[in-house]
């Protein structure tokens, strides 16, 4: 009878402490996706946009002095 209650006893503990366990890491896992997502990613965002907007634009060709320079 003790020996039962005992066993139930460390298996509801160890339930316990494998949940806790468990709870953590998925709040840890949501969390580092929520600071990814509403943190990170709208200045990837803003920094992508302003390269593609303010960058350098690229000239389909090159002028004669710069073929000249290329060529030797």
């Amino acid at each position: 009878m003790i020996s039962s209650l005992l066993t139930f006893l460390v298996i509801g503990f160890l339930a316990i402490v494998v949940l806790g366990v468990t709870m953590t890491a998925l709040g840890m896992a949501i969390g580092l996706a929520s600071f990814l997502l509403f943190k990170v990613a709208p200045l990837v965002a803003i920094g992508w946009l302003a390269v593609k907007l303010f960058g350098p634009k690229k000239s389909k060709q090159i002028s004669d002095e710069d073929r000249k320079w290329l060529q030797g």
